[in-house]
């Protein structure tokens, strides 16, 4: 189980890189974040469940936040 675990977090994350649309993709990239994390728990290593839980918060944080607006170059 912990093997399979750690494999689907890992083809979720790669398929994250075929996914167009950037906020689709950085929430695809929270799944696996996700995944990572449960992962974690099982076998017990803290670094890894810190540090999905950051990506997840970061990912989930920048998908909601929508894309950025380039704005004009000041005139001069």
């Amino acid at each position: 189980m912990n093997t399979w675990l750690g494999w689907a977090a890992t083809a979720v994350f790669a398929c994250s890189y075929f996914v167009r649309n950037p906020s689709r993709m950085r929430l695809v990239q929270a799944a696996a974040s996700i995944f990572w994390i449960l992962y974690g728990v099982v076998i017990h290593a803290t670094p890894i469940i810190v540090a999905n839980v950051i990506v997840a918060t970061l990912a989930i944080f920048s998908a909601l936040r929508g894309p950025e607006v380039a704005k004009p170059a000041p005139a001069e």
